[in-house]
């Protein structure tokens, strides 16, 4: 095989879900550069692949790129997987790739799962465009900070969120978003996979009459409609909103301008 970087997409659930390309590169890779090498040890066995294995994760990626960027310059081929998905879609591997990019290293994608298209597949809300967020915010107000910059967005938005914090998350979506189409994409290929669809309001209640909500879940809210009744929320009264929200009186008003077709100076006249 060629000497390269390979960014190497690997189940998200089902070890069904890999690609013939992609065990090849495992099976033939000088060396694995694994998130979890205990994780990525259960596909490899379950394929009967014996290769190297190596951690590479967020607490030692700064140390271990320079010794992984040492060995493809001697010619070794690596294999960089994450413990689910695709390499650096909200997983390591960011810094390895520029590095090897920087060092004149060939760097080869072997594409494969992802929880992000997987869930946009089967939501039912447009494809056409998508703005995929990451993980949310862990507080309140950061988060209604994101859906307040995003709402008037014209795509489908997509984050991914931990279970423990979904009902407030819902909560959140619930105030800033009221009436848009919400889908929950939970344990995506695994044997509880589950979509729900809904409104904010309509998921929350759902979820609150289970004991408990568990899984890998990823969050998908429908595009802004292209047309919108006007807001006749008074221009300060707007502005106010957004800032109680945590958001700074300037993105305030840039944001109310927006949404209203205004300048920004018209806006910031109107609130003197």
């Amino acid at each position: 095989m060629n000497k390269a970087l390979y960014i190497v997409s690997t189940p998200i659930g089902n070890l069904e879900d890999i690609t013939m390309r992609a065990l090849r590169v495992l099976r033939e890779a000088d060396l694995i550069a694994c998130e979890d090498t205990r994780q990525t040890r259960k596909l490899l066995d379950h394929y009967g692949i014996a290769k190297p294995a190596i951690s590479y994760h967020d607490h030692n990626e700064a140390e271990r790129t320079g010794e992984l960027i040492e060995r493809l310059e001697r010619g070794e081929s690596i294999a960089l997987v994450s413990d689910a998905g695709t390499p650096l879609i909200s997983d390591p591997g960011y810094r390895l790739v520029a590095a090897a990019i920087a060092a004149g290293v060939t760097v080869v994608p072997i594409p494969g799962p992802s929880a992000v298209t997987g869930a946009l597949a089967a939501a039912g809300l447009g494809t056409d465009s998508f703005h995929f967020g990451g993980f949310l915010p862990p507080k309140s107000s950061q988060r209604r900070k994101t859906f307040e910059e995003l709402k008037h967005e014209s795509c489908t938005l997509v984050f991914y969120e931990a279970p423990h914090r979904i009902l407030e998350a819902l909560e959140d979506i619930a105030a800033v978003m009221p009436g848009r189409a919400v889908v929950i994409a939970r344990e995506l290929t695994k044997l509880h996979e589950e979509f729900l669809r809904g409104t904010a309001a309509e998921l929350h209640a759902t979820l609150s009459a289970r004991p408990s909500v568990k899984g890998e879940i990823t969050l998908l809210i429908g595009k802004a409609e292209t047309v919108e009744s006007a807001d006749d929320t008074p221009i300060e009264e707007a502005i106010l909103a957004l800032e109680a929200s945590g958001i700074s009186r300037m993105d305030a008003i840039k944001q109310v301008a927006k949404a209203r077709g205004l300048s920004k100076r018209e806006v910031y006249k109107m609130t003197l």
